[in-house]
């Protein structure tokens, strides 16, 4: 897919010109089996058939609250799902828009709904291979002229028959600086997302309220956006129970004594700058680890049990910078 001085070679290889998006085409599949008009079918063996149960499951377990994000996952299934059903008894309809929007602070799962929903779309015969490629403004932005439409050509290659997941979209758009090339590469975005949206499913990602700006300065990209989803910030509880599944899967556990500093260590944490909500917990339980590694390695002689190389003490949370900055900010 290649760009000069405008995008000439872009446009011959979609077969249309711009502004005059070529006709809407299905990835090509396997034909089906057209069904009889009088015939019945039920909807929970075509969920089993695309194996979208297993996909939501999956994305049930890997995370933690987040209601309205799996409600709206599941009703997107189900729209794709009745689609498929409907071209089984020849019902043809233009195929749906499916660019998202996902807005939410760092660290709420957007990566991980992205990635689940490539696999869900490549299941359902949306997408023909359903990998995630992530990007951000360096790797479609170019410096100087002649530089942005090869790196973004390039993103958009490795994408095709995936889903493109742009990370803090609201950079490519700079309208202080006259010379910056965002635009650029938002204007061959754009033409992708409208005339190649039957191999490619993009994903803009970021804050709510700079997203917010973002759409309303370039409406033709806020027009391309079928499905918004807001990844709210985790309550306490639920990042306790994030930092339990994390440790859980590594073979380690909070003491009872730990999990009440972990929380008050949270408390904290939420206060303070650049919290990053599950990647932070993250953060946390891995420096927990290297300090609970360091205090059995302070005592070489003494005998340890399976369970003392698995259980993680108060001492070994209450080091943290987190309590260090609590305590200096109190006595300023």
């Amino acid at each position: 897919m290649g760009f000069s001085n405008g995008n000439e070679q872009f446009i011959k290889r979609t077969g249309g010109e711009q502004g005059q998006p070529p006709e809407r085409r299905r990835p090509r599949e396997k034909r089906v089996h057209q069904l009889a008009p009088d015939a019945t079918v039920t909807l929970e063996g075509e969920r089993a058939a695309a194996g979208i149960d297993a996909i939501l499951a999956s994305l049930d377990h890997e995370l933690v609250g987040l209601i309205p994000v799996k409600r709206k996952t599941e009703e997107i299934a189900s729209l794709l799902l009745v689609d498929r059903l409907r071209r089984r008894f020849g019902l043809d309809a233009t195929r749906p828009n499916l660019h998202m929007s996902f807005t939410g602070a760092p660290g709420t799962g957007k990566t991980t709904v992205a990635m689940r929903m490539g696999t869900l779309l490549h299941q359902l015969g949306y997408l023909e291979h359903g990998h995630l490629v992530h990007a951000m403004r360096d790797d479609l932005v170019g410096e100087y002229i002649g530089q942005t439409a090869p790196k973004t050509k390039r993103v958009l290659n490795r994408a095709m028959g995936g889903v493109l997941f742009i990370d803090e979209a609201y950079y490519l758009y700079r309208d202080t600086d006259s010379k910056d090339y965002g635009q650029e590469a938002i204007d061959i975005l754009l033409q992708v997302m409208e005339n190649d949206r039957d191999k490619l499913v993009v994903i803009l990602a970021g804050y709510q309220d700079r997203m917010d700006t973002f759409f309303s300065s370039n409406p033709g990209m806020s027009s391309r956006i079928a499905h918004h989803l807001d990844f709210g910030a985790y309550e306490l509880d639920e990042l306790v129970a994030i930092g339990k599944i994390m440790l859980e899967q590594a073979r380690y556990y909070l003491s009872p004594a730990a999990e009440v500093v972990f929380r008050d260590y949270l408390t904290l944490r939420m206060q303070q700058p650049r919290f990053a909500n599950a990647r932070s917990v993250r953060n946390e339980l891995e420096r927990s680890r290297l300090r609970h590694a360091h205090r059995l390695a302070g005592e070489p002689a003494l005998a340890r049990t399976r369970d003392d190389l698995m259980r993680i003490e108060p001492d070994d949370i209450l080091a943290s910078d987190a309590f260090a900055l609590a305590e200096w900010e109190q006595s300023h």
